[in-house]
């Protein structure tokens, strides 16, 4: 079955009409999606009506499903199944949590430029984000093209972060906002992992940024040097001719390619409100350096 594309750019976010999701697709119609995908990196399906399990049902077209850090945290309590990554301000009891509340805390890290499970092995290629309840203001999610960033940068600078390899894990996004309450256990499950600055998107054969908050050192510099790097990427990265804002509604399912996006989440009242929003995410079967992704790389001395 043919799908409708609306593209809010000519090469960058569009949403997609004539499908519904809770049903099984058909080899056409799954093919007109990837290609999709495939070119514009972020794509909206308004209006759909899913169950947990038709949620993730789709999702996994597009990959094996993760499971969500929370296994490797101390409040372990999931309110949703652990193939879901709770996005909700809501604790695990479906209580809007409290303003000093642990997950909270960490959760807040969402606010940041980053890219899903770039601190994992294997690393996030989909993420599939469904919109069970909205907040009245606020709570958008923006998404930054690093495809199009990438293109837009200088040559000296291109030629700079050719080979530059960074370390990802979320200590060090979530240690920029002073959230440093880490078990000896999550220290270990959160080991950071080695990803290049520059990467090549293989449908589409193009390079693209792999920058986020999830960044803590880069090989070769000094911590300093690092900051104002990444600090200088994102802001470029991050300029509004790259970058499409979501405003949700209800029933609203956004996919975005962690290979080649950022996206964070904006305020919104989260202790008055409530926001349910659940994410499946599914594995790159091909790491960022172009081989078969192994689940043993992590970082090491330089």
């Amino acid at each position: 079955m043919p799908i409708s594309l609306f593209p809010v750019t000519p090469g960058f976010a569009a949403e997609v009409g004539d499908i519904d999701l809770s049903q099984p697709l058909d080899a056409e119609t799954l093919q007109s999606v990837r290609e999709a995908f495939a070119a514009y990196a972020v794509l909206a399906f308004p209006s759909q009506n899913l169950t947990t399990e038709q949620h993730l049902a789709f999702a996994s077209h597009f990959g094996p499903l993760e499971t969500t850090v929370q296994l490797n945290m101390r409040h372990k309590k999931l309110r949703v199944r652990e193939e879901i990554a709770d996005i909700a301000n809501l604790d695990a009891y479906g209580r809007v949590w409290r303003k000093d509340s642990r997950i909270r805390l960490f959760q807040m890290g969402n606010r940041l430029w980053h890219t899903d499970s770039s601190f994992k092995a294997p690393s996030g290629y989909a993420s599939l984000l469904y919109a069970r309840s909205v907040a009245p203001i606020g709570g958008h999610t923006e998404f930054a093209d690093l495809r199009a960033a990438y293109d837009a940068l200088p040559a000296a600078m291109k030629n700079r972060l050719r080979g530059l390899i960074a370390e990802h894990s979320l200590i060090y996004s979530r240690g920029k906002l002073g959230f440093t309450d880490f078990t000896p256990e999550e220290k270990v499950a959160f080991t950071p992992v080695l990803r290049p600055l520059v990467r090549r998107i293989p449908e589409s054969g193009r390079d693209s940024l792999y920058i986020a908050s999830h960044i803590g050192r880069i090989g070769g510099m000094e911590d300093a040097q690092t900051l104002a790097l990444l600090a200088e990427l994102i802001a470029h990265a991050t300029q509004r001719q790259f970058v499409y804002t979501h405003r949700w509604r209800v029933g609203d399912l956004v996919m975005w390619d962690n290979r080649c996006t950022m996206h964070r989440g904006t305020d919104y009242e989260d202790t008055r409100w409530v926001r349910d929003m659940q994410r499946a995410t599914t594995s790159d079967r091909i790491d960022a350096f172009g081989v078969q992704e192994q689940p043993s790389v992590v970082a090491a001395d330089y």
